[in-house]
Formats: C-alpha cells, sequence, structure tokens
C-alpha cells in the first residue's frame, strides 16, 4: 500500500503565512520556497509536497466568488497530479470559502483541506506548525490506494471537520471553528482518529465536474427585534436581486406583522427566493412548529434546515447561476447536495 502522497499546497494569505519583519515590527508574507526552512520538521513528513502561491496573497477580509474559482481553477488543473490539497488561507472568511468549494466540486473525491492560523507562523506560540503538518497528513491519509478523505474539509486546532458545517466561533482561541450539527470527520491526538461513519462517499465511477457559475446578486437579512419596513423594502427593491437569505430566531421563527409577510410575499412573487435560516449557532430551521412561521411556510418561503449561514450564501449563489425554476430551486435547495445539511 502506498504510504507516502503527492499535496499540493496553496497559499491564499492569512496569518498563517506571515513572518515578523525584524526591521520594522509589521507582519509580511514569507516565501513559500522557502517553507521547508521555516518549517523543517515538513522534511519528516512521508509525503512529496509541492507549494502554490496566489501571486498576491490576499487578507481574507477581501475574499469573494472571482478568487473561489481561482482556487477551484488551480485544483482543476491539478487534480489528476496530486492526491491531496491543502488551501491556507485566512480564518475569517474560511468557512465561506470551504462551503463554496464544497459546491463548486461534483463527484470530488480527492481531500481538500482548508487550515490557518490564529497566530503567524514565526510566533513562538503559533498554532500554524501543528494545524499545517496535521493538516498534510490527513490530506495523504488512503486506504486501498484510494484517499481516506474526499471531500472539502477545514482542520483546526485538532479536529478535521466537514467544510460546509463550520462556523468561525471565536477570534480569540485557537479553537477558532465549530461545526454544531455534524461531528468531525477526524480528531487529532495521539494517533488520527477518524469516524469513518460521518465521512462523505463519493461514487468514484463519476468524474470529478467543476461548476464555475456563481451568482452574488443575494442579500443577507439577519432579523432582530424592532426591524422596520422602510428598511426591508429598500433591501428588497435593489435592482438585480435574485435571492435572499433570511437569518431568523430560533426554529425559523419571525415577526407576524401583515407589512412583514406582504412585502416577503410580494417579493417572492417577482421570482426572488427567499431561504429560511436560524440565526442560532446550532439546531434547525423548522418551519410550521410555532405560529410565527407557519406564513412563512405558506408563502413559499424556503427551507434552510440546519444549514450555516455561510454554507447558505455560497448554496444560494452556485444555484442560482443554474438559472432554476423557484420550484425547482426549493426542491434542489431543500436536499443536501453535498452533506451540508442533515
Amino acid at each position: 500500500m502506498k504510504s507516502s502522497a503527492n499535496i499540493l499546497l496553496i497559499y491564499t494569505g492569512g496569518t498563517i503565512g506571515m513572518v515578523k519583519d525584524f526591521e520594522t515590527g509589521a507582519l509580511k508574507a514569507f516565501n513559500f520556497d522557502e517553507l521547508l526552512q521555516n518549517i523543517p520538521e515538513l522534511k519528516l513528513l512521508e509525503h512529496h509536497i509541492d507549494t502554490l502561491s496566489f501571486e498576491r496573497p490576499i487578507d481574507s477580509s477581501n475574499m469573494n466568488p472571482s478568487y473561489w474559482l481561482q482556487i477551484a481553477e488551480i485544483i482543476d488543473e491539478k487534480y489528476e497530479a496530486y492526491d491531496g490539497f491543502v488551501i491556507l488561507h485566512g480564518s475569517d472568511t474560511m468557512s465561506y470559502s470551504a462551503s463554496a468549494l464544497s459546491f463548486m466540486f461534483e463527484n470530488l473525491s480527492k481531500p481538500v483541506i482548508f487550515t490557518g492560523s490564529q497566530l503567524p507562523i514565526g510566533d513562538l506560540r503559533t498554532d500554524a506548525k501543528e494545524n499545517l503538518i496535521t493538516s498534510i497528513q490527513i490530506a495523504g491519509l488512503q486506504k486501498n490506494g484510494k484517499p481516506v478523505i474526499s471531500e472539502v474539509g477545514v482542520y483546526f486546532e485538532y479536529k478535521l471537520y466537514r467544510g460546509n458545517r463550520t462556523s468561525k466561533i471565536n477570534a480569540e482561541h485557537f479553537q477558532a471553528f465549530a461545526s454544531p450539527n455534524y461531528p468531525p470527520l477526524v480528531n487529532s491526538g495521539v494517533h488520527l482518529a477518524v469516524n469513518d461513519a460521518y465521512l462523505w462517499q463519493p461514487n468514484h465511477r463519476r468524474k470529478m465536474k467543476l461548476h464555475r457559475g456563481l451568482n452574488d446578486e443575494i442579500a443577507l437579512i439577519k432579523i432582530f427585534p424592532g426591524i422596520n419596513r422602510s428598511l426591508l423594502e429598500h433591501i428588497l427593491a435593489k435592482e438585480g436581486l435574485k435571492g435572499v437569505i433570511l437569518e431568523t430566531y430560533g426554529s425559523g421563527n419571525a415577526p407576524t406583522q401583515d407589512w412583514f409577510v406582504q412585502l416577503l410575499k410580494k417579493t417572492i412573487a417577482t421570482g426572488v427566493v427567499i431561504v429560511n435560516v436560524t440565526q442560532c449557532t446550532g439546531g434547525s430551521v423548522a418551519m410550521g412548529q410555532y405560529e410565527t412561521s407557519t406564513q412563512l411556510k405558506k408563502i413559499g418561503i424556503v427551507s434552510g434546515k440546519d444549514i450555516t449561514t455561510e454554507a447558505a450564501v455560497a448554496k444560494m449563489m452556485y444555484l442560482l447561476a443554474k438559472e432554476l425554476s423557484p420550484k425547482v430551486f426549493r426542491t434542489i435547495f431543500e436536499t443536501s447536495l453535498r452533506g451540508e445539511m442533515s
């Protein structure tokens, strides 16, 4: 059995690749050609590692669909040459990027692992080394000549999660991510403990396909006590708007005032799709469970079930580009495509 794998490391930017300039004290991106000098431990890995960096590494706050496509194109182009891919990415928008790539790649049968760090790689107490080394090890895991992981994951602080199930929950702790509605795929301790029952099972007979289209004509609206009519009217009247993600309370509850329901109904009648997700960290939308969500169900709002907001954004962009009818959009959105909802 082949124990070594060919891994491609893609640096997009973010804290993990920063080193301190000793003259100015400022953080700057380090040269990834010198990766082995910075992390000599990588020489101990049995895997062959190649590195590739964005020409201009970006702060992940500037991440957008055109960069998602850039990452996806690299993987698509190099897909046959490598057994696994590790993407170094800023943590702030990592869950969005991991979700987006999970939808863009259909029939993915190799690991695409996102990782990053809370402290720069040159910092004495950095979490970057562990995150990077273990991500490479996980990307290189093979069984019977096939990768153990065949999906997009996020690895941070001893856990690999399904990427489209994650949210960043902490800006201070090393444990920056959580996957409240789905268990970790791998726990890293003395050994790598793979939770086989939770892994995505690809169809190896089907060829991997990259979907390049994403439509970002969407709005994300968080409901709050006192949200007013003029604000909502203003947002929903945006020219070219195609979809809205509505972050509601609890299990999908929202105000029952007539103006609120009628405004949403009128918006849906224009062909705009509206998806209901919960603003709670964990749990699921269950429209109709309470009176405060029965109206939403009646007017044709799509249930996001237990999808994260990050995955809902990515899935909506992906599906809107397909130009489906509202009925078909609803059916597909409410179906789990890449394990993003239960």
